[in-house]
């Protein structure tokens, strides 16, 4: 689909916000909670906006994944079981939430978010250095890639923070180095969903390129910020996104009740 014209400083808007989501995703994901409002804002429909987000997210993860890989800090070869599953799952999520109603998922998301902030701010050591991994391959496989590769393509924010705190808890990587291999699961499970919707007819290709450009700029530069600030930089991001995301996402499915509730209270 492509019938969407946008006016240039509409686009530019769309530009930048794709630019700060791609560096904010790069570092603790939740991209999405700012370019999906940015897009449905611009007069882009829910599908169309969903999809088109789509797009432009493989641009970020896609930059930040070949970032850390051409710097050795992953190692594909390790990988290729949990990579194959992820984007197994995130091809049968991107199939289901074109025919399921992803209500329940929307209800729980929030308190799953927050308890990854609160799980990161509790565990100031959490991630500081490589740790003894918990399980084998094919069970990370499965769990990690599959479990939130299907959850990417079905629904989708705060995907790359579930997939860095997978690394730190069951393979025990420092902080760091999980969330380079985050990025990777990110682009893989992105790269499926987004097959599935380009199939659907669904994807606005002006603006998800326009936008595909301003995540790769930013995630490469917030990849390099891992590399660089590591755990200082990585853990106080997780937990601001993920407290900000929870707050969003509580709004959108209960903004009503909110508004009457502050109402009452003052």
């Amino acid at each position: 689909m492509d019938g969407l014209a946008l006016a240039p400083e509409i686009l530019g808007i769309l530009f930048f916000v794709a630019l700060f989501a791609g560096f904010i995703d790069s570092i603790a994901g939740g991209g999405g909670l700012l370019t999906v409002p940015a897009l449905l804002a611009a007069g882009v429909p829910p599908a169309q906006a969903l999809a088109t987000n789509k797009l432009q997210s493989v641009g970020g993860s896609f930059s930040a994944s070949l970032y850390f890989v051409r710097r050795r800090v992953v190692d594909l070869n390790t990988q290729k079981l949990t990579i194959f599953l992820t984007l197994i799952g995130s091809v049968i999520g991107a199939i289901l939430v074109q025919h399921l109603r992803s209500d329940l998922l929307r209800q729980m998301l929030p308190l799953l978010v927050i308890s990854i902030g609160i799980y990161f701010l509790l565990t100031p050591r959490l991630g500081e250095n490589d740790r003894q991994r918990r399980v084998g391959a094919l069970a990370f496989g499965l769990i990690a890639g599959a479990g939130i590769g299907f959850y990417d393509g079905f629904f989708g924010p705060g995907a790359g923070s579930f997939y860095a705190l997978a690394y730190v808890t069951l393979c025990g990587f420092n902080l760091a180095k999980a969330t380079a291999h985050a990025k990777v699961l990110n682009f893989t499970s992105n790269l499926g969903s987004l097959v599935m919707f380009i199939m659907g007819g669904n994807v606005v290709w002006t603006i998800g390129l326009v936008m595909l450009v301003g995540q790769v700029l930013g995630a490469r530069l917030g990849a390099r910020m891992v590399l660089t600030k590591g755990q200082k930089l990585i853990r106080p991001m997780i937990v601001v996104v993920s407290l900000l995301m929870s707050g969003k996402l509580l709004y959108d499915s209960h903004g009503a009740e909110i508004q009457q509730w502050l109402a009452g209270f003052f």
